[in-house]
């Protein structure tokens, strides 16, 4: 516990988070005040989340911030679909992100098991 920069998890996801704050910087989401800061907001919790739980005294205590960082994963997701849908971004910009949502949802499910142990 207590090294969150070594986890891949948390590199993953704090790529992720710069890489939604480039694509919010654009003018299509310039005037999208709502939106643009609900999408930065759910990005960044999720390395954030994945932080502070890394550097909680207990198990109990870590996992819970690692399902919250699951579930501000799935905000994402769910944000970014709507983005594609008005046409913010292309289908292949969703693909992508879509792909590492999934990818860093996958990573945070096995370490809420590993920590479950």
């Amino acid at each position: 516990m207590g090294n969150f920069q070594k986890l891949r998890v948390w590199q993953l996801a704090k790529e992720l988070a710069v890489r939604i704050y480039k694509l919010t910087q654009s003018p299509t989401f310039s005037k999208d005040f709502g939106l643009r800061d609900q999408i930065q907001r759910s990005a960044i919790s999720i390395p954030s989340n994945i932080a502070e739980g890394d550097n909680l005294d207990t198990d109990k205590q870590s996992i819970r911030h690692f399902y919250i960082a699951r579930g501000s994963t799935a905000e994402l997701g769910t944000q970014l679909i709507i983005s594609s849908e008005i046409g913010y971004i292309t289908n292949q910009e969703l693909e992508t992100f879509d792909k590492d949502c999934d990818k860093i949802s996958a990573m945070l499910t096995a370490l809420i098991k590993h920590r479950s142990k």
